[in-house]
């Protein structure tokens, strides 16, 4: 119907264009693909399912190419493009898993399965239905292709096209913010393709960072878990706030060292990049100064507090039994901070690490885990949910509605780091988060109901916690969906249901929405 010369006047969408862009997009994943494979000659595995992904991608992505030899891209094409390529990557990112899964009894040989990992990798959320996550069970190609989609789904796909591909220069702008997770991205250079290579040399530089200091911890010997293909691993999931780990006890496999130097790169990888490259183009003080920096890392020190005492005082472990291999928390400062701060940064920054099963913990504790899950990482960043930037324009905004209250005389606007937040931006942000929870709530009602459906036992902070995380694209949640569990035992429904939660909540909702009216395409 799309194709015919009619519907091609009526609609106002060119979407040959932007599917022509997808196809570019998709052709050149084919050399992301190229890593696992040489990992697997490596090692010795089966080469085959990465040399068919890639023909595949490659067919694929000429195919869709050639709808548009000349593509113009407008806003509304932009709008398009993006979702799209969100959709399009996640079902080529699952042929791997297809691949890999066929004819065995691995949970990935299901569609619906492959398409959730993927969807869940790239979106970095870190949800997995994977099963047995070991190298028994899955080659370390497989693995490394895992965590590879978190981490060019971190920065943005489509900010990584703008920074490399000439043919998205004209319109980079109009597609780094329908991408950019937060309210707008902010312009570092004048041109944005500029603007798009500097966030992602930040990004690659705080991952090598990383890498280096977990490696050189392992040849101090103070992480000996932590040998090169960890170190390599790792930092592709953490500075995505992406929480694929290839071990399936996640972080708590490795010793507190790393996990106290994993802590402060989870707090960069939910921090402005913005900020991040001034800082290092000489404005250090820039954190300081930046109001939203001041009030994401005080959201996090004030759970941790709270969490940590809970832990110091006894009162956080629950009814479960921990491990026999993890020590006791109750009276010790170092282990009630450390797992109390490494697990508040995971959650805000929706990294979703575990340095221990928190499903052990008490209710108390997992509610203000739950509360975290919620308020998310800053603009700009690469984490997910609300965003620390609403929820502080919000409570802006209540305390003005106070205050002009007690003074119905007064002028007073909205400031956020010395500029007056216009009044239409505070109704996008109200309405957004109005239409997350309303989401959130439809969606536990959605899951709960089809759950009953087929008799699986679930409790309401199971059902909340599961949307929360792959709304907010957090990952791990509690019970069933614990850091040490996954989401296998949901209905198949349930789970297809997910994988739209998180392609909603990476694009920040509204794009779907827009997709979803008459206007959009007609008027």
């Amino acid at each position: 119907m799309f194709g015919t010369t009619s519907t091609r006047r009526t609609l106002r969408v060119d979407w040959r264009a932007s599917v022509s862009l997808v196809g570019t997009v998709i052709k050149y994943l084919s050399v992301a693909l190229l890593a696992p494979m040489l990992v697997a000659l490596y090692y010795g595995e089966d080469v085959g399912v990465f040399g068919i992904s890639i023909l595949v991608t490659i067919f694929v992505g000429f195919a869709l190419e050639r709808l548009d030899t000349d593509p113009d891209l407008g806003a509304r094409e932009a709008f398009l493009m993006v979702s799209l390529t969100w959709l399009s990557v996640t079902v080529v990112g699952a042929i791997p898993y297809v691949l890999a899964g066929w004819g065995t009894a691995s949970t990935l040989a299901d569609p619906v399965n492959a398409l959730f990992e993927s969807m869940s990798g790239f979106t970095t959320t870190g949800a997995t239905v994977m099963g047995e996550i070991s190298f028994e069970r899955h080659s370390h190609a497989l693995l490394l292709w895992r965590q590879l989609t978190q981490w060019l789904g971190g920065m943005g796909i489509v900010v990584l096209a703008v920074a490399i591909l000439p043919e998205l220069s004209v319109g980079g702008a109009q597609l780094m913010d329908a991408e950019a997770p937060g309210p707008g991205i902010e312009k570092l250079t004048p041109r944005i393709a500029e603007t798009a290579r500097a966030l992602w040399l930040a990004y690659i530089g705080l991952t090598v960072l990383e890498f280096l200091l977990l490696f050189g911890l392992n040849q101090l010997g103070y992480a000996p878990n932590m040998g090169l293909y960890n170190a390599v691993a790792h930092p592709l999931t953490t500075m995505p706030t992406g929480g694929f780990s290839p071990e399936a006890r996640s972080i708590e496999a490795f010793s507190a060292a790393v996990q106290w130097v994993v802590i402060p790169f989870m707090v960069a990888a939910g921090t402005n990049f913005a900020l991040i490259w001034r800082a290092i183009n000489g404005e250090p003080l820039v954190f300081f100064e930046d109001s939203e920096f001041r009030f994401y890392t005080g959201v996090m020190a004030a759970l941790t507090a709270v969490i940590a005492g809970l832990l110091f005082a006894g009162l956080g472990p629950g009814f479960a039994e921990l491990p026999t291999n993890v020590p006791a928390i109750d009276g010790s400062v170092e282990r009630s901070l450390r797992h109390a701060a490494f697990q508040v940064t995971s959650i805000v920054t929706t990294t979703g690490y575990a340095s221990m099963d928190f499903n052990t913990w008490s209710d108390a504790a997992k509610y203000v885990l739950l509360f975290g899950m919620f308020v998310g990482g800053s603009a700009g960043s690469t984490g997910g949910a609300i965003k620390v930037v609403r929820c502080l324009v919000i409570v802006k905004s209540l305390r003005r509605e106070l205050f002009t209250t007690i003074h119905p005389e007064a002028v007073s606007p909205v400031r956020l780091g010395g500029r007056t937040i216009d009044e239409r931006a505070i109704r996008g942000i109200y309405a957004f988060t109005l239409l997350y929870l309303v989401i959130f709530f439809v969606s536990v009602g959605v899951v709960f109901v089809d759950a009953a459906r087929v008799g699986y036992d679930l409790t309401a902070l199971e059902a909340m916690s599961a949307v929360a995380a792959t709304l907010g694209n957090v990952g791990p949640g509690f019970g069933v969906v614990g850091p040490m569990n996954g989401y296998t035992d949901f209905p198949w429904t349930s789970r297809a249901y997910m994988i739209l939660l998180m392609w909603a909540g990476r694009l920040e909702i509204l794009p779907v929405f827009v997709l979803l009216t008459r206007a959009y395409w007609r008027s």
